[in-house]
């Protein structure tokens, strides 16, 4: 792997005053923000957008794969990068635009519930002034200071590599499709579209993209359980967002604190409940969720109980992912669902080879998707709540005259299942990290 921490000499060379972070633990993070389309502002069709974002998921899920083998394995073996398949982080997610240093420069950053490292690149040099919308200055903030090597984040927080260097904590971490390195630092960050929220002493990582792209974002903030994440820094006990529908561009809401909610607002339907699980194998990196079987109209599907769950090695399970817009199943799983819903969806299969979708039926002649009736895919979980998927949480058009299913298959033996955009959209998802619960409730996402 390729180290590029030269790269930071002179941005360390730019302050010699060190201070220990300082969080907001035990005080009262509330505030909402809005979040941006994974493809604002950006010229694409909707097909080409529903086509990047399907490679995006399958080279996302194709990391998470890998860090859970590398996890289980160690050093005994790992998937090679020729398994990790590249797409650009920024088609991966949706990001958020919050002000760094004092005074605040906004910046987008992706954000991302399967990571805890916020990063954002950094103008180290004079060059790289020329792009202010990409890259934050600490030349211009009264409030930077780089971390040591003995402060907490820095002892405790999992990176690819990590060094130390004049006593600065140096990373290195890999995305799959993307690696950035840097060296953590402080840094006040200021939240909020509504009413601003300044947080002081935030742990961040200040540095560069060093190999993939962001797609016009600055870098990531992270929501993880992890130890580096904004959810774990801050103590948030809770938090949520709600999903417009993918095809419409527009933003979404994100509710932190006491304004996660879902009971202050109107939903379509009751919030239902299940559990949020922890993974044996690894530092929890994941909101785990207990899925145990799946229907197809009120067909229970004969899905073994053992390809959903997750194992006593860590593999397995399945992820609640704000990153991935397709959902994914282990093959076992996968292979009844296909047939359940090539059985019951009363259309000619697509002859043609459409990437990253493993299913596809031909729509009739000038129809559209939203002319196709389907039954609804549930999801059922522990304690009984039912996550009830209509045609467009788990259908995509990724080209005319074609009705995709936004559910493809991961490996058996180090496979997760993933829930992701496309299965969310116009669904109040809540995560109650305090409690370790995990709600959610069909709701128009753009009244809220």
């Amino acid at each position: 792997m390729a180290r590029h921490h030269h790269l930071l000499l002179p941005l360390l060379s730019l302050l010699i005053t060190v201070v220990v972070v300082v969080t907001a633990a035990g005080a009262s993070i509330d505030f909402r923000a809005d979040l941006n389309h994974p493809y604002a502002g950006i010229p694409l069709s909707t097909t080409e957008t529903t086509a990047r974002a399907a490679r995006a998921s399958r080279a996302r899920a194709a990391r998470i794969t890998a860090r859970l083998a590398r996890a289980v394995l160690g050093s005994k073996g790992a998937l090679s990068s020729a398994d990790v398949p590249l797409a650009p982080l920024g088609d991966q997610g949706h990001s958020l635009t919050v002000g760094i240093g004092t005074p605040p420069q906004p910046r987008t950053l992706i954000v991302d519930t399967g990571s805890d490292l916020i990063w954002t690149q950094c103008a180290a040099r004079r060059q790289h002034r020329e792009r202010p919308p990409l890259y934050y200055d600490p030349g211009r903030s009264s409030s930077f200071a780089f971390l040591p090597c003995g402060s907490r984040l820095c002892q405790e927080g999992q990176f690819s590599f990590k060094n130390c260097t004049g006593n600065r904590c140096l990373y290195d971490d890999v995305y799959g499709s993307a690696e950035a390195d840097g060296a953590l630092a402080s840094e006040t960050f200021t939240f909020g579209d509504h009413s601003k929220v300044s947080v002081p002493g935030l742990g961040f990582g200040c540095g560069e993209l060093s190999a993939g792209s962001l797609v016009g974002a600055s870098g990531l903030i992270g929501l993880s359980p992890g130890t580096l994440s904004l959810i774990s820094q801050l103590s948030i006990p809770k938090f949520s967002y709600c999903l417009t529908p993918f095809a419409e561009r527009k933003t979404s809401p994100l509710l932190f604190g006491s304004m996660a909610d879902l009971k202050k607002y109107k939903t379509k339907e009751p919030i239902q409940t299940t559990s949020i699980l922890s993974n044996p194998a690894m530092e929890t990196a994941y909101y785990y969720v207990p899925l145990v079987g799946l229907s197809l109209g009120t067909r229970r599907l004969r899905v073994p109980a053992s390809s959903l769950a997750m194992r006593p090695d860590g593999t397995g399970g399945t992820i609640v992912d704000s990153g991935s817009t397709l959902a994914y199943l282990p093959e076992t799983a996968f292979e009844v669902v296909r047939k359940a819903v090539v059985e019951m969806v009363r259309l000619p299969v697509a002859n043609v080879t459409v990437e990253d979708y493993e299913l596809c039926f031909a729509l009739p002649g000038g129809a559209a998707m939203s002319a196709v009736e389907t039954p609804p895919l549930v999801l059922h979980f522990d304690g009984g709540a039912a996550m009830v998927l209509h045609r467009d949480n788990y259908f995509q058009e990724p080209r005319a005259g074609l009705m995709c299913l936004a559910v493809g298959s991961s490996p058996d033996d180090f496979g997760v299942s993933i829930i992701g955009n496309v299965q969310q959209q116009n669904m109040h998802v809540l995560f109650d990290v305090r409690n370790q619960k995990f709600s959610f409730a069909p709701t128009h996402c753009d009244s809220i």
